[in-house]
């Protein structure tokens, strides 16, 4: 980890070196017998130079605080602490105190930025400029000032700056920035791509289909704004215990060198070991460790997932995922490839052959968006094009003019009216609705042959067929739900509204525990309320999807995880957790930072707590001297402080 400085922690570096040199050269002269009692006042003179060399900011900031009300911070704990040191003639502990605590400041403000540097580092994702084509020249404007539809041009090196579709050229696209994926990926014409990409050596000319404040870099970069301003629960008991915590050892403070001395009386000798006493509470009560050490833990975390590719919208979602016990799946985009074919077209004994059966279905589907209407609609093109070189004439595309009327019906599929006919497309809730009777073999018996979306087909009343419609899985799920379960989650179940045989087959080749079938949106949303109510004591539940109908689950979860590649705007939006590159494989990854950040953020509180307590306690009772209660402070501060920094350390 290499030390780089920014300017201003350079000066109060130097501000340190000077208050060091000073303190070194007044314990020399205090060693020396220089400052004897009746020279008392040149051995104040000489300790507030060094003192407020490295000490004027703080006492800057008690006063300023102190005038807006705000009193008790540790600003006013280092100001009283070293005045009462100055008042019982303790010159060099005074210096030391606050040359000390500068240290763990400074310390404390280069772990934060280099914490920060693993996020902040995506900021630098947003182009300046763009170049778009207007009236047959190239303009350079600013990003948010392109509308939609307009050709920009993208020179090799520089960064896309909207997502849009390529017309253009070949490239190789640098997206290691947005995904944390070292591998360039290809860039050709009519490919999707999206802002925050470098491109390679090709020139690229790009169609927009998203102005810049939608934009997949402008959406990053208000999730990282935002990331760490929702605070979890350890950070509200954080806030909550320095703010209740500060006054009380401040008052305690006050009674240790007041109120004692008052009640044992005796002289001069008395009041100063009171009130040294109570100088010493004053600085190892300084919540300082925890204060910071617990958001600085949070931002690591954060920081660390941000470095493989995922985008933590809060520190609170960060807290939620380290108790993950179960993690709900969504089955089409997320689990599987989405890319259907028809693997089986099986018409019934009235229609004379598959091709006719995919004809009706194709006509049925040919407005539909679905991709299992794609499918549908590219098997019979294909079947099509196939006949057509062997029957001169044949067409080998759809003519929209056979078809009169359509009707989609949610949740179970299409009716249309073709050629006169009645075609009816979907689900067998679809053939149930219109008393359409399915014959024995046509019932979903969930074999291996079977195994995918079945799409029924009737013509004018009477049952037509059956095509069968399956779907690949993603790479590398079978071991992300492998690793998911090393990483401590209990089950994972997968939600779809495709049949049971097909959604129990893609569910044993992945590894999924339990399956639900057949689910409309509401139906989701219900089976994870559920699940949800099935949970135990602080562990909570994960839903990953891609979907705008994923959208009410994700935000229903403990956790909503969305794809941001291949996401919907309002999955994204809705999510509280972003996979940049879609790779399932990261969540455990990402859950296991998680832990890892509870596990030392848990680990600083106790640690610091238990210190403070212990010298406390021996300050009362006059132990602990002015060095231990300065350990109990930076010290304590220090070591919570490089704990924390283990989370921007890359593990294996």
């Amino acid at each position: 980890m290499s030390v780089n400085l920014t300017k201003k922690q350079k000066k109060w570096l130097l501000r340190i070196v000077l208050g060091a040199v000073g303190f070194i050269i007044l314990e020399i002269l205090m060693h020396a017998g220089v400052f004897d009692e009746d020279r008392w006042w040149i051995g104040l003179l000489v300790s507030l130079v060094p003192y407020l060399i490295v000490g004027w900011d703080v006492i800057r900031k008690s006063i300023r605080n102190i005038s807006h009300g705000e009193v008790f911070d540790e600003n006013f704990l280092m100001m009283i602490a070293t005045f009462g040191a100055f008042a019982i003639g303790e010159y060099p502990e005074a210096v030391a105190v606050m040359l000390l605590y500068q240290i763990g400041e400074l310390f404390q403000n280069y772990a934060t930025g280099k914490s920060r540097d693993s996020i902040s580092q995506l900021m630098s994702l947003a182009p300046e400029t763009a170049l778009v084509e207007r009236n047959g020249e190239t303009e350079e404007v600013d990003p948010d000032e392109v509308e939609v539809g307009e050709i920009i041009v993208v020179r090799p090196g520089e960064k896309i700056p909207l997502d849009g579709e390529v017309i253009e050229g070949e490239s190789l696209l640098d997206t290691v920035a947005l995904t944390g994926e070292s591998v360039p990926r290809s860039a050709r014409v009519g490919d999707q791509v999206i802002s925050g990409c470098v491109n390679g050596k090709g020139l690229l000319k790009i169609r927009t289909t998203k102005c810049y404040d939608d934009s997949t870099v402008a959406k990053i970069l208000e999730l990282v704004e935002n990331a760490t301003d929702k605070k979890t629960q350890v950070e509200n008991f954080v806030t909550r215990f320095a703010h209740v915590y500060t006054p009380v050892v401040t008052i305690c403070a006050l009674v240790i060198a007041v109120v004692v001395p008052l009640i044992l009386g005796g002289g001069g000798d008395v009041w100063i070991s009171w009130i040294r006493r109570a100088c010493i509470f004053l600085v190892v009560s300084c919540p300082c460790a925890l204060v910071i050490s617990v958001p600085l833990g949070f931002f690591g975390g954060i920081g660390a997932a941000s470095r493989i590719g995922v985008l933590v919208k809060g520190s609170n979602y960060l807290e939620a995922l380290s108790y993950v016990k179960t993690v709900v799946f969504d089955k089409t985009g997320t689990l599987t490839k989405g890319e259907f074919r028809v693997t089986s077209v099986r018409p019934a004994a009235s229609v004379p052959s598959p091709k006719a059966l995919l004809e009706m279905a194709a006509y049925a589907e040919s407005y539909s968006t679905h991709p299992v209407a794609d499918a549908i609609r590219d098997a019979y093109e294909l079947a099509m094009q196939n006949a057509s070189s062997e029957e001169s004439g044949a067409c080998a595309s759809l003519d929209p003019s056979r078809v009169e009327k359509i009707e989609e019906i949610a949740g179970h599929g299409v009716l249309a009216l073709v050629d006169g006919r009645q075609i009816l497309a979907g689900n067998d809730k679809l053939m149930r609705k219109y008393k359409i009777a399915l014959p024995g073999n046509a019932a979903t018996d969930g074999s291996a042959e079977r195994a995918g979306t079945i799409v029924y087909v009737a013509c004018d009343g009477a049952f037509a067929g059956e095509i069968v419609i399956s779907d690949s899985i993603k790479e590398g799920v079978p071991e992300a739900l492998r690793s998911l379960k090393d990483s401590g989650v209990r089950q994972t179940v997968m939600l779809t509204g495709d049949n049971k045989a097909a959604a129990e087959a893609i569910a044993r080749e992945a590894g999924v525990d339990q399956v639900y079938a057949q689910l409309l949106p509401a139906d989701k949303v219900e089976r994870v309320e559920k699940l949800i109510n099935e949970q135990h004591g602080k562990d909570t539940l994960a839903f990953v999807g891609d979907g705008i109908n994923d959208a009410p689950v994700l935000m229903r979860a403990d956790v909503g995880i969305a794809m941001g590649v291949i996401g919907s705007d309002a999955a994204i939006e809705a999510a509280d957790i972003v996979l940049m590159d879609d790779d399932v494989r990261k969540i455990s990854d990402t859950v296991r930072i998680a832990r890892r950040t509870m596990g030392i953020i848990h680990a600083n509180i106790c640690f610091a707590i238990a210190v403070k307590i212990l010298i406390l306690l021996l300050s009362v009772f006059g132990i602990a001297n002015m060095w231990i209660a300065i350990f109990g402070d930076v010290g304590v501060l220090i070591l919570c402080i490089l704990n924390a920094m283990r989370m921007l350390v890359k593990q294996d």
